[in-house]
């Protein structure tokens, strides 16, 4: 198991609100991607997984037509 830090950011859909909610936690698991199809479980989810050159692995999540985004740092 690897421990990341998780920054979990919920988009504003509001046109005159840029600001998003933004969580951050720390946590040890074995697979971003599970981790993920885990926390949105049960709902209609679309996501696209990026890894940047620095080895953060991005997920950018739509559920209920919310834009959301995942962003796993390895500590």
């Amino acid at each position: 198991m690897k421990e990341y830090e998780v920054i979990w950011e919920i988009f504003n859909k509001c046109p005159r609100n840029q600001m998003r909610d933004v969580f951050v936690e720390e946590v040890e698991i074995a697979d971003p991607e599970e981790y993920v199809r885990h926390k949105f479980q049960g709902k209609d989810v679309s996501y696209d997984k990026t890894v940047l050159p620095d080895g953060t692995i991005v997920f950018d999540i739509v559920t209920s037509q919310i834009k959301q985004r995942c962003s796993f740092t390895e500590i």
